[in-house]
């Protein structure tokens, strides 16, 4: 390690890091909430005679500290990641994501910096979009890590300069065609389910379901919710081909939203008469430009 850290000094490259609050709060159900934020808390962290009131900033100084201690005490560091899911969890929501991150933006642009090193941080923001085939090893959230949804829509305000100024919504992408109102549903007047457990393994294996996990946006749907999410989800993911909602005959076609509360049922977006599996494997690539498209929000 020492030596990948001479190198950059050489180099004069800047050490570049990846700090996730988030993932504190994930793995150690003991781990203090509001700790993660930067809003304040009521149970500081002292470190000697430095005082901490988020994760962020502890982490960061924990490096230049190491740093330090190796005798690089002046090396330029990046925050290459950093940001809150929005999905997949319990404490993957809008409401904390927005709060993350916009207290993440007022924090490095006042020039403040951290106890153990002043100035400006550069950061980078993960991620502009959503990427729903990212492995799920980790757990459901990493494929929600986007502050705008699939199609372009921001899916919470938050101002990019970090200096409190209002009506600084995010601007969505215009135009955003969709495919025609219609979803794929468990059919209620189906009767034998024995089916019914392989074919949403099946559509779950080949879409995203991942917001039907625990503490999810789309947890307390029920069975008759489960299975048709999980059947709209490849539906839509297959651009709503006419042999796309079958299952064994236990689903159906209908023109109703079936959406409840903040948990969406999709539709995917048009891309004209290209070739299916393009379609498809296009939406995938686009998502997981994601982390290199933030970026150029810095630049």
């Amino acid at each position: 390690m020492i030596q990948i850290i001479q190198f950059l000094n050489d180099n004069e490259a800047p050490f570049t890091v990846n700090i996730y609050p988030f993932l504190s709060l994930y793995d150690n159900q003991y781990f203090p909430l509001d700790f993660a934020f930067f809003d304040g808390t009521n149970q500081p962290v002292i470190d000697g005679t430095t005082q901490y009131s988020n994760v962020f900033d502890a982490n960061l100084d924990t490096l230049i500290w190491a740093l330090k201690k190796a005798g690089f005490p002046n090396m330029p560091i990046i925050v290459g990641e950093v940001g809150w899911p929005t999905d997949g969890d319990k404490n993957a929501n809008l409401m904390y994501a927005q709060r993350f991150n916009q207290g993440l933006l007022k924090h490095v642009m006042c020039g403040k910096g951290t106890p153990m090193r002043s100035g400006a941080i550069e950061v980078y923001l993960f991620s502009l979009l959503d990427e729903d085939a990212k492995s799920i090893a980790p757990g459901n959230f990493e494929r929600h890590w986007g502050i705008f949804q699939y199609d372009g829509l921001p899916k919470y305000s938050l101002d990019l300069s970090g200096l409190g100024q209002q009506n600084t919504a995010l601007i969505g992408g215009s135009g955003v065609k969709y495919l025609p109102e219609r979803w794929c549903v468990l059919n209620p007047e189906a009767t034998d389910l024995t089916l019914l457990p392989d074919s949403i393994t099946y559509a779950c294996t080949y879409s995203d379901c991942t917001s039907l996990g625990y503490g999810s946006s789309c947890n307390n749907l029920g069975l008759q919710g489960n299975a048709s999410y999980a059947f709209n989800m490849y539906y839509q993911v297959r651009n709503q081909g006419s042999t796309d909602c079958v299952f064994s005959n236990l689903a159906m076609v209908t023109t109703r939203n079936p959406s409840q509360g903040l948990c969406k049922f999709q539709r995917m977006i048009a891309n004209g008469h290209a070739d299916r599996s393009i379609q498809y494997h296009t939406h995938l690539a686009i998502a997981s430009a994601g982390v290199v498209a933030v970026a150029l929000l810095y630049l």
